[in-house]
């Protein structure tokens, strides 16, 4: 059986957050103040919105996001980590579970060619429409932990629920991020499973909160890490390559 590889996408395979990167694409690469006062702590996605409507009315193109998206830094080691897992693609499956969205995942693995990495992209679909992007949430679901547009758990288990009825079936998952709405998906995994948890980051700090309390023995296995030459590391070791 396969493994199957879950990557974050902010913080994670791309070294910053691809929600106010695109902000760079204005002319004064910052929002204005009664923009950013519309902002309420909650419901990223309705904020994200009035941000890319206003986009739009300034005249921002979708070809200048395009370049500023494309100009994101990816984390150290990242790339090499991809090229590694598209050459064992016999051994693991690998896909994206984000809060991002479909345009600005696409435009930043296609700068690396990295696309055929992933078996699915799970996010926010978003297109242009009326010259100004459009995004909507991924599904609606029960969870009262997570942001009402994704689960990352029930994305998740609905991902292997759907290769299972395909014939498909994973030995573990190795789970890789670095924010709080990795904290649920991580919770359901299994013991035999391994969550890799990126250091300085909120998932850090959540976890050693769990693993001070109760709930740390229901923990898969915990690996920190700093950079993608780290996971590819333990990736030769797991694969014994």
């Amino acid at each position: 059986m396969k493994s199957l590889l879950v990557f974050d996408f902010d913080h994670t395979i791309v070294d910053g957050n691809s929600d106010t990167w695109v902000v760079k694409c204005i002319p004064e690469k910052k929002l204005p103040d009664w923009l950013r006062e519309t902002y309420d702590g909650t419901h990223w996605n309705e904020y994200m919105q009035k941000i890319f409507a206003y986009f739009g009315d300034q005249g921002i193109k979708e070809s200048e996001m395009k370049n500023v998206m494309q100009s994101m830094p990816y984390t150290k080691g990242m790339v090499d980590l991809l090229k590694f897992i598209c050459q064992k693609k016999d051994q693991v499956d690998c896909i994206i579970i984000s809060d991002s969205n479909t345009c600005f995942i696409n435009w930043i693995l296609e700068v690396t060619n990295s696309s055929s990495v992933f078996n699915s992209i799970i996010t926010n679909p978003a297109n242009f429409e009326q010259n100004h992007l459009v995004i909507k949430g991924f599904h609606s679901h029960s969870c009262p932990n997570c942001p009402d547009n994704l689960c990352k758990k029930k994305a998740l288990d609905d991902f292997i629920a759907n290769q299972l009825k395909a014939g498909v079936q994973y030995q573990r998952i190795i789970y890789t991020g670095d924010g709080a709405n990795d904290l649920c998906p991580i919770k359901g995994l299994k013991e035999c499973d391994v969550a890799m948890v990126r250091k300085g980051y909120k998932l850090e700090k959540l976890i050693h909160e769990l693993l001070d309390g109760d709930s740390g023995s229901m923990l898969p296995s915990i690996v920190i890490w700093l950079s993608g030459e780290e996971i590819l590391s333990y990736l030769r070791k797991c694969l014994k390559t």
